[in-house]
């Protein structure tokens, strides 16, 4: 099997500077088909970046990436990947319906298509009741879940999920993380980044997101077990510290 039937993105040294400032410094990332990819850091870690590049809405400054065997950027792969991105990518002035119905276009699906999926998707996020309901008038996390819906209209093969549940409520990032868990048994591959590192034990692998440079990576399990610590919090700090050391060793 070569890389590219095996992966769902690849990237080689992939860096964003943005003049002086390193958003992404030298990522090797591989994400297998099938699987959730969790990015893990702080705010300010270099995950938005990487996600905009896979995404091909940035251009990287050097390196190389492939996202479903294209190389990027390439928007002919608009069609085949859905991108959640933290600000709320709706319109506020519409219904939820309106919404969906918009999303679909974009994609070309047909109408009949359209409100099939619309029909799945708002039963999948538990909107049937608010379909007409102006966006505006819905709260933080129902205006998550409908982003969520129009990022699925078009059954992409890669969903590219920044920050996802931020702002809501424990229960309702539960009832995310089993969304995700749903899309994933369905075929879909997801890569979701989060500062919240209990979240974290949802994903199939982790990578540790510090200055935009990958410090560690592996299963939640064995991220622990090699931490020698009870909690992906800590064994965060640890990497990250140890990662500091090796850098102050370097520049002595």
């Amino acid at each position: 099997m070569t890389l590219e039937n095996e992966y769902a993105i690849l990237t080689n040294h992939l860096t964003k500077k943005f003049k002086d400032f390193i958003a992404v410094n030298d990522l090797d990332l591989k994400v297998k088909k099938g699987e959730i990819y969790g990015l893990l850091g702080p705010n300010g870690a270099g995950k938005t970046t990487i996600i905009k590049m896979l995404a091909s809405i940035r251009n990287p400054t050097k390196g190389k990436a492939s996202v479903l065997g294209e190389e990027i950027p390439d928007g002919n792969i608009a069609s085949k990947i859905g991108y959640m991105p933290q600000e709320t990518g709706i319109y506020l002035g519409l219904t939820v319906d309106q919404n969906m119905k918009f999303y679909g276009r974009i994609f070309n699906l047909k109408r009949e298509e359209i409100e099939k999926r619309e029909d799945e998707l708002l039963k999948f996020v538990d909107l049937e009741d608010w379909k007409y309901e102006m966006v505006e008038n819905l709260s933080g996390g129902m205006k998550h879940r409908v982003s969520l819906a129009c990022t699925l209209i078009h059954q992409p093969e890669l969903l590219f999920l920044d920050e996802p549940t931020v702002g809501v409520d424990p229960e309702l990032r539960e009832s995310f993380w089993k969304y995700f868990q749903q899309l994933k048994e369905n075929g879909a591959t997801i890569l979701i980044t989060t500062h919240y590192m209990d979240e974290a034990r949802h994903c199939d692998r982790i990578g540790f997101i510090q200055r935009g440079k990958l410090i560690a990576e592996d299963t939640p399990a064995n991220l622990l077990k090699n931490s020698g610590k009870d909690s992906l919090e800590d064994a965060f700090l640890l990497f990250s510290r140890k990662e500091d050391k090796d850098l102050k060793e370097v520049m002595a």
